[in-house]
Formats: C-alpha cells, sequence, structure tokens
C-alpha cells in the first residue's frame, strides 16, 4: 500500500483497493464524529448516521427555514465539503485503477447505494492484478459454473429464479420480520436484485447491455409478482413502488453489465456475490435497530364557496354522506371520507370522520365559530384496502406506516357573502426515502381533502337555495 497526502488533492493516478477502503472507513469514521462535535457543542442538536438524509430530523423546505436551522445546514455543509473532494478523488483513482468508465464517479452521490457502491470498489482487483489472471472460459469447474447453464436463454432463466428466490426471502425479512419499509426495501434491494441477476447472467460470458437490463428488470418484476402471489403485498404499495424500483433495478443491471465486460468477471464472481447477499440484509438491521425520527408533513388544499361562513360551519363541523366516489385513486382501494358525525359542541368534543376502512376520532381543540375547527386524531384506520386476488391481506404497512396527526378546517369571510375554506392535515410516515413517499400520501391526502371540501361546497350552496 503506497500512499500519499498529496494524493488526496491529485485527480490523476491510481488508488488501490486496500487503500480506497482504509480511507473511506477512516474519512467516513472522522467526518461523523466531527459532524456529531459541531452539532452537539455548538448547535445543541442530536447527530445520528441516519441525518445525512435528514439533517434537520424532518423534511422542510429550505427557502423557509429559520435562522438558526439555515446556519446550521451551511456549517454541516462546509465540514462535508473537504470530505466530499477527497471521496470523489479517492474514488476516480479506485475507477481508474479497476479499469472501470470514470463516469461511475456519479454513483458516489447516491444514497444508500453509494454503500454498496464503495464496498464493490475495495474489493475488486486492480487492472494490473486482471490481467495476469487465468481466461475467464477456463475449464475449472465451480458451483454456480455447473448450476448456470451456458445459453443466453438458460443462463437468463437460472439467473431470475435464483435472484427472485433470495429477493422474496429478502423482503419478507423487511417487511414481515423486521417491519421496515426503507432504503434498504425501496433502494437496495432493486438495485441489488438488478446487479445480482446480470451477474449471474453474464457468469459464462458476456451478454448485451439491453438483454442484461432485460434480466434485471424481469428479476424486479418478477419479486413483486411473487409478493402478490405470496399474499405479501398489494397492488396497490407495489404500482407507487415500482417508479422508483425499475430505475433502480436497470442501474443495478447497468453496472452488473460493466462488470461482467470484465476479463475476471468468472474468478470475481463469488465475491461479488457475496457482498450483494450481504448488504441487503446487513442494512435491513441496521434500519430496525437505528430507525430515524420521522418527519412531520403538512398538507393544505383550499377552495372557494359561494356561501357565507356561518352554513359552511355546519357542513364543515359535520357534513353528511358524500356519493360514492368516481375517482380512480379511491376506486382502488385508497380509503376515502364517507361522513363526519360530532359528540357535543365547543372544545372538547368529539369529531368523527368515517371512511370507507374506519373512522378517524378527532377530539376538538378549537372551536372559534365560523371562522376555526382544529382537531387532534387519536385513532387512523388503515390508509388503503390493498387490490389482491385474495379476499384479504393485512401487510404491515397499512397499521402505523402513515399516522394522521391532527388536522384543521380554517374560514375565511371573501367579499359578496363567499367563503375560502382551508383544509389542512399534518401527518408522518415511516417509509423511506421520505421525500418519495411524500409525494404519494401528499397526493392521496390533497384528494382526499377535495374530496370533502367539494362537497361540503355543493351542500352549502344548495341549502342556500332552498
Amino acid at each position: 500500500m503506497r500512499f500519499q497526502l498529496s494524493d488526496f488533492w491529485r485527480w490523476e493516478g491510481t488508488t488501490d483497493r486496500s487503500t480506497y477502503a482504509l480511507v473511506g472507513v477512516v474519512g467516513f469514521a472522522l467526518k461523523h464524529n466531527f459532524g456529531r462535535a459541531l452539532a452537539t457543542l455548538f448547535f445543541h442538536r442530536r447527530w445520528a448516521l441516519f441525518n445525512y438524509w435528514i439533517p434537520l430530523g424532518q423534511a422542510v423546505h429550505f427557502a423557509s427555514l429559520p435562522p438558526q436551522d439555515a446556519r446550521f445546514l451551511a456549517s454541516m455543509v462546509v465540514l462535508a465539503l473537504p470530505f466530499i473532494w477527497i471521496g470523489v478523488v479517492l474514488t476516480l483513482r479506485r475507477l481508474r485503477d479497476a479499469g472501470l468508465p470514470l463516469w461511475l464517479v456519479a454513483i458516489f452521490f447516491l444514497p444508500s447505494v453509494n454503500l454498496l457502491f464503495f464496498a464493490l470498489l475495495s474489493l475488486f482487483p486492480s487492472r494490473g492484478k486482471l490481467s495476469e489472471a487465468p481466461g475467464r472460459f477456463g475449464r475449472a469447474k465451480t458451483l454456480l459454473g455447473e448450476l448456470i447453464p451456458e445459453s443466453a436463454v438458460g443462463s437468463a432463466l437460472m439467473a431470475v429464479v435464483i435472484t427472485v428466490t433470495l429477493g422474496l426471502a429478502m423482503a419478507l425479512l423487511g417487511t414481515a420480520v423486521l417491519g421496515t419499509y426503507g432504503w434498504s426495501l425501496f433502494v437496495a434491494l432493486p438495485f441489488c436484485l438488478g446487479l445480482f441477476s446480470v451477474l449471474l447472467y453474464g457468469y459464462h460470458r458476456p451478454r448485451s447491455y439491453s438483454r442484461c437490463t432485460a434480466v434485471a428488470c424481469i428479476s424486479v418484476g418478477m419479486v413483486a409478482a411473487g409478493l402478490v402471489a405470496f399474499a405479501i403485498e398489494g397492488f396497490i404499495c407495489l404500482a407507487m413502488a415500482a417508479p422508483l424500483a425499475f430505475p433502480l433495478g436497470m442501474l443495478g443491471g447497468s453496472i452488473g453489465y460493466l462488470i461482467q465486460l470484465r476479463p475476471a468477471a468468472r474468478m470475481e464472481a463469488p465475491t461479488m456475490f457475496s457482498v450483494v447477499l450481504l448488504f441487503v440484509p446487513l442494512l435491513l438491521g441496521v434500519e430496525r435497530v437505528a430507525a430515524p425520527a420521522p418527519p412531520l408533513f403538512a398538507v393544505r388544499t383550499a377552495i372557494e364557496i359561494n356561501a357565507p361562513p356561518n352554513r359552511v360551519w355546519q357542513q364543515v363541523v359535520a357534513f353528511s354522506e358524500i356519493p360514492e366516489p368516481k375517482e380512480w385513486l379511491f376506486r382502488l382501494g385508497i380509503a376515502y371520507p364517507m361522513r363526519a358525525e360530532i359528540r357535543g359542541l365547543g372544545a372538547g368534543a368529539e369529531r368523527h370522520c368515517v371512511f370507507s376502512t374506519g373512522a378517524f376520532v378527532e377530539p376538538i381543540e378549537v372551536w372559534d365559530e365560523p371562522r376555526l375547527l382544529k382537531f387532534s386524531v387519536t385513532s387512523n384506520p388503515p390508509p388503503m384496502q390493498e387490490w389482491t386476488p385474495y379476499s384479504k391481506i393485512d401487510p404491515p404497512h397499512l397499521h402505523g406506516f402513515l399516522v394522521s396527526l391532527g388536522g384543521q378546517f380554517l374560514l375565511t369571510p371573501l367579499p359578496g357573502g363567499r367563503t375560502r375554506l382551508e383544509g389542512t392535515t399534518w401527518y408522518y410516515h415511516t417509509m423511506w426515502p421520505a421525500t418519495y413517499w411524500r409525494a404519494w400520501s401528499d397526493f392521496i391526502i390533497h384528494r382526499i381533502h377535495l374530496r370533502v371540501l367539494r362537497h361540503i361546497e355543493r351542500t352549502a350552496v344548495r341549502d342556500g337555495n332552498l
């Protein structure tokens, strides 16, 4: 291992795998502890590993950050810059040493995936050692060599069968055993499925890029089909995860394609398979033990109603039965509001908003007639009824993974006897990546708001015409 401090600043040259691994581990340890010291001593904040994904412990809009949060984030970014520079420089040198395309350095910036990328680069031998390795198509018999057919169709089928079997086992471990719906399940697993399937597919000889990505996508799709077939998950959750899973599967397949082009890919295969097989279960365990605090989100939806606030208020407190939905979202199984009932009057009363899957129990906190109705939520029904070929399934994500904490209706009088009605819901979910799943949950909650607000509008206008 030959290494000089000047290697931290020079793009040219190479870095061997042992140096890369050592500097990477030491660098991460230093960065984490410097960050923890900065957060604790100067900003009096707790700093854990998962704060690298959500630095403030909750999702926020950077344009509206309080000054204290802005200073904290700016300080952490400044602290991270030297480590980012060193990581990029050494990754470029390691890619050059391993004979891999330099553009793969972009993976350095992908959360979770970059951990696997670091592990793989730490195991890849140098290009010089590869040139001394025995020929790719040597006669040596291995277990994989005997298990995987040499034909293109046979190797593809066997790659899919092995990958899907392992993928289902890991998905079952994450959902049913550990109860984690996070980076390991939605990011690391599809990436590893694509990578693993292509490494198996190209074990005997290099395959074309189009066939490699096809095998990767088929593997991801077959794991999803297996989750439905074994009543582990339903179609709705899988359809939501698909825009994230398939591109990651293709990314893993693309990297697998580059790996299987290498002359010594067959000799490296056992090491590669071991890394891929261990990475997802390890990350599942880490997420289970070091689960980050879920971020708090708010969804606001407003409409204008051609009726005065006092008439709108009566519908806000307890709206009548809403006709069956026509929206495709609710017809697929997403829970939808049906009616609202009130028990008592004023602060301390209890409102029940009845959904298709059960009722939200909403103790009233603020009763400012006819301006503001604010409530907490003490009981949440399941967010959906999964679409499945079975009569009923009960996946863990239907319980406690999307939780409403409270809501309010704000009525603002407008000229001409009209009212601006704004509904707000505060909620959190424990599914990661938080930003990706927030896009789905915000979309769904916004549609729920519109269903209620438009019904209130129709009823208030109709009552005024009687």
